[in-house]
């Protein structure tokens, strides 16, 4: 039968989801594999906001350490979570195709999407300081503040399904959840609407395996998983929130999307409280090979950067200085 791969996850009921989908994957190549549930300092405090904790890996570093003892061979994470500089030692082995990068509103009546609508629509930008909404993600309640000035946002944190019953039991109008997250484990409330206006985080949506950088073998397994066009996506979005040395307690997001023979790429940065932002959206033609370059001439490898640099000229260096030196 070959090698039994121990393949390490969060005892989350989504991140057991995502690891069992790995680990039937592997099944369908006659690849034998079995899970190790091991809890993250992430999912150990659900009371401190994320943006508190030193956030940079907290859902990855307890699985890199087993990783590197050789406790498990290869780990799966929502790709999201991953630092954009690997632990030493640790290497990316696969990207699943991607599910849905949105995030969506699970709100508690019909009348607050009515409400919602009419001051996105409202030409002076009306204040939202009737409106009440919950997320543990600074890039969400960024977008949303900046879309809806004064709307009071307060903390969510647990994992999906401690995060439905929250709301729930709430005074709160709604919260923001992630679209793949709710889908995947088939909890998506149907009082819950797409913000398609809400940009993602950068390879929200996608999986992600790795391994450590000298097992070879395990790199080779998990490769027969790699979708290549959601790969070199969420390395474009990651590149981009590397260059603007971001991370999940920074407000930047990023899509990139292939379609045919044109790539689609859309970013922004934006400050804590939502009122400043820079973005920036762009179209490329590809030519014949989409791991090569673009009819101007720009290597496709290297539009994550580009387009931050870009970013960066315009404002929003100004905007994470301010962020950095705002940090505790």
């Amino acid at each position: 039968m070959g090698k039994v791969l121990k393949i390490g996850t969060r005892d989350s009921q989504l991140a057991v989801w995502q690891a069992t989908f790995v680990q039937d994957a592997l099944a369908k190549h006659n690849i034998a594999s079995e899970l190790v549930l091991i809890k993250s300092e992430g999912d150990i405090d659900l009371i401190t906001p994320l943006y508190a904790m030193n956030v940079q890996g907290v859902f990855t570093r307890t699985l890199d350490a087993a990783l590197l003892s050789k406790r498990i061979d290869i780990a799966v994470h929502s790709m999201k979570d991953v630092p954009t500089q690997l632990a030493q030692g640790v290497q990316q082995a696969a990207v699943l195709q991607r599910a849905s990068y949105k995030d969506i509103f699970v709100y508690k009546n019909e009348g607050i999407i009515e409400t919602l609508q009419l001051k996105a629509d409202a030409l002076d930008k009306p204040v939202a300081d009737d409106i009440t909404i919950a997320t543990s993600s600074i890039r969400r309640k960024a977008q949303w503040l900046n879309r809806y000035p004064n709307t009071s946002i307060e903390n969510l944190r647990g994992n999906v399904n401690t995060r439905l019953r929250k709301v729930e039991e709430s005074h709160w109008h709604g919260a923001v959840f992630a679209a793949a997250g709710v889908e995947r484990i088939h909890v998506r409330p149907t009082n819950s609407i797409a913000l398609d206006w809400m940009l993602p985080a950068p390879a929200q949506g996608a999986i992600m395996v790795v391994c450590r950088q000298a097992d070879d073998e395990a790199k080779q397994l998990c490769g027969v998983l790699n979708d290549a066009e959601t790969a070199l996506c969420t390395k474009l979005e990651r590149d981009f929130l590397k260059t603007l040395m971001g991370g999940c307690s920074t407000p930047i997001s990023a899509l990139a999307e292939l379609k045919g023979n044109s790539l689609h790429f859309s970013g922004s940065i934006l400050s804590l409280d939502g009122r400043q932002k820079v973005a920036v959206e762009k179209q490329f033609n590809l030519q014949s090979s989409r791991h090569g370059y673009t009819s101007d001439g720009l290597s496709i490898d290297s539009i994550g950067i580009d387009c931050a640099n870009e970013v960066l000229n315009n404002g929003g260096a100004n905007i994470a200085e301010t962020i950095r030196n705002a940090a505790p």
